[in-house]
């Protein structure tokens, strides 16, 4: 059987997206497996013969397999990422996407912690174990910063992008934006010190920020165990994860300020509109006005 050309051209694309745009691995297996819905349902169609009728009708076979509005909106996009490419580097002029939409499904708002059980998350009593020194560094910065979880693990010790004299942090989030964020003063102080104990952990040659058990840079999935773990032993839902505490610092941020352009600029997003979530939460009222926009980045 012959190669499809249409297969090649989907993989050529991801291969643009992959040294070009330099998506994280996370996202381009995510385009990877859109693309792959693509041409599992388009029959014996080339991808150049598609029609809009033909798009829709790939939409509702997965919306009736149980996939939600929000993901067919991002299967969507991942669909019209390629016809716009293949429109600038093939010279193609047909775009089946051209007014197709996800159906709209019940949006949910994002998880984020009160202030009271943030404080207690953090709040443990100090310890000599090394482990945990880093955990409180790890999550002090997530929560003072509203870092990704992969942001966070991406640091390194030597890079100068953690710069705890000026209480401030540069990292690179989605699509390859950098971005510098305030770092607070218990996070300061908590990386201080986990930074004075990291060599009982660390490899010799190992340049990552925060290490695991085996010295070398800790695993995703290392991070949320460590976090589900203190959750628990504060009696707290054990079903917390790390993207609660960036959650949370941009909730507990907003209901602060009011300033919502400033958190879309902390949080890194590309639209204010993805920020717009968060306005949704300030229902949550707090106890008392916040002397700073951040509970945790207060002086005594």
């Amino acid at each position: 059987m012959a190669p499809d050309p249409d297969v090649a051209l989907v993989r050529e694309y991801l291969d643009a997206l992959r040294h070009q745009r330099r998506l994280a691995p996370a996202t381009l297996a995510n385009y990877a497996h859109a693309l792959d819905l693509l041409l599992a349902l388009r029959g014996d169609a080339a991808l150049a013969r598609l029609e809009p009728a033909h798009v829709r009708r790939c939409v509702a076979q997965l919306h009736a397999q149980g996939l939600s509005g929000r993901t067919l909106a991002k299967t969507l996009s991942a669909w019209r990422g390629l016809y716009r490419w293949l429109a600038r580097h093939r010279d193609w002029r047909t775009n089946p996407l051209l007014g197709v939409r996800a159906p709209k499904s019940a949006r949910t708002l994002p998880k984020a912690l009160s202030v009271e059980q943030a404080q207690r998350l953090l709040d443990g009593a100090p310890s000599d174990v090394v482990e945990q020194i880093r955990d409180q560094a790890m999550f002090e910065l997530m929560y003072s910063s509203g870092l990704r979880l992969a942001e966070l693990v991406s640091l390194d010790v030597d890079d100068g992008r953690l710069d705890l004299r000026e209480a401030q942090v540069t990292v690179t989030g989605k699509g390859g934006k950098t971005r510098t964020v305030p770092v607070g003063r218990k996070a300061c102080d908590a990386l201080h010190r986990w930074l004075a104990a990291r060599p009982r952990l660390s490899g010799p040659q190992e340049r990552a920020l925060f290490v695991g058990a085996r010295g070398a840079r800790i695993a995703r999935s290392v991070v949320n165990l460590r976090l589900k773990s203190i959750a628990r032993r504060q009696g707290l839902d054990a079903s917390v994860h790390p993207h609660a505490l960036r959650h949370s610092f941009a909730t507990h941020v907003l209901q602060s300020s009011q300033d919502l352009r400033a958190v879309q600029e902390m949080l890194g997003h590309a639209s204010i509109a993805t920020t717009q979530v968060y306005t949704h939460l300030d229902f949550q009222a707090l106890a008392k006005v916040y002397d700073s926009a951040h509970p945790r980045a207060r002086k005594k």
